[in-house]
């Protein structure tokens, strides 16, 4: 009788994780720019694969996270990635389905050392009636998004704690279906469209 071994995930550590990475620069490059990483999330299973293909590209046994108590997500990505797993406050990853009482309580890096803040990652399923203005770097004046009310939720929170520049945390947000758009530390909302 032979023994063979099956895989759970069809998730290329390498190729593909460096493919979303590269998608992950450029959402984060261009803020409120869709990518979509279906094609890569796809190679994984279960309800938040999505989350697991971002969380697979940007963690490592050297990082930490926090899956804010979505045990499924947490053992997956202790498993997959060997990253630590710690409390929100000390995190350095936050995977999130609701930004409530979660960006309150993040670190948002020292002036010192501002690189050392949380990325929020947030699930954003829900339909587009929000537009916001947003304005900051990789934007050309200000540019109109149509977003989602956890979106807008998300960045009105982390606009409120009024962080002292450079500090503050990047959002990244990512759909069931594999869309994903970024919304980096130094970009604001300029004012909510009518």
């Amino acid at each position: 009788m032979t023994l063979q071994l099956t895989k759970k995930h069809d998730f290329d550590i390498v190729y593909d994780a460096q493919k979303i990475f590269r998608l992950i620069l450029e959402a984060m490059s261009n803020p409120g720019r869709i990518v979509s990483i279906k094609k890569y999330a796809d190679k994984l299973y279960g309800d938040d694969a999505a989350l697991l293909a971002v969380a697979m590209t940007l963690l490592d046994n050297e990082v930490s996270f926090c899956a804010c108590k979505n045990y499924t997500l947490s053992d997956e990505i202790r498993t997959l990635t060997l990253a630590r797993e710690e409390q929100a406050e000390t995190a350095d990853f936050i995977f999130a389905c609701e930004p409530e009482n979660i960006i309150e309580r993040v670190k948002c890096g020292t002036l010192a050392d501002p690189h050392k803040s949380a990325t929020v990652i947030i699930r954003n399923d829900g339909s587009s009636d929000c537009v916001l203005k947003l304005y900051g770097p990789g934007i050309n004046g200000h540019k109109s998004v149509q977003v989602t009310r956890t979106v807008k939720d998300a960045i009105m929170l982390r606009d409120m704690q009024n962080y002292e520049y450079p500090q503050g945390i990047d959002l990244i947000f990512v759909s069931s279906a594999g869309e994903l758009f970024a919304i980096p530390r130094l970009t604001r909302i300029l004012k909510e469209a009518e």
